[in-house]
């Protein structure tokens, strides 16, 4: 197993990948504010870490999340034209991206911080 082959490092990877995806789904509804008929696009996690815990709430070894599940919102009732894309909920959402990828980056920074450490050490 290498250094950085380790659950916690795959899961910091994929949930950056995951951030980095659901904010140009977010930008793309953004872009597309103005025409007509465009439904607003989401990213599902689909509950991917509940699937891949078992009982004992322990990690499978095998942890490859799917972030390609892309819902279209059909239901939301929107502008005359078609449009459904709110600004508002748009650019929230985007913050939120924005506040998990600064999460997800510092225990990144801190999981090699602790890397540095130990090699200091030896």
């Amino acid at each position: 197993m290498g250094l950085f082959n380790t659950t916690s490092f795959r899961l910091l990877e994929q949930g950056l990948q995951y951030t980095s995806e659901n904010k140009k789904i977010i930008a793309h509804n953004i872009n597309n504010i103005d025409t007509p008929d465009y439904k607003s696009k989401y990213l599902h996690f689909s509950g991917v870490l509940r699937d891949k815990m078992n009982e004992s709430h322990k990690y499978k070894k095998e942890l490859n999340l799917r972030i390609n599940d892309v819902f279209v919102d059909e239901i939301t009732k929107g502008q005359p034209d078609g449009n459904n894309v709110d600004y508002e909920m748009q650019a929230g959402m985007l913050k939120s991206n924005a506040l998990h990828q600064e999460a997800i980056i510092g225990h990144l920074e801190s999981e090699l911080n602790a890397i540095r450490i130990a090699m200091r050490k030896n």
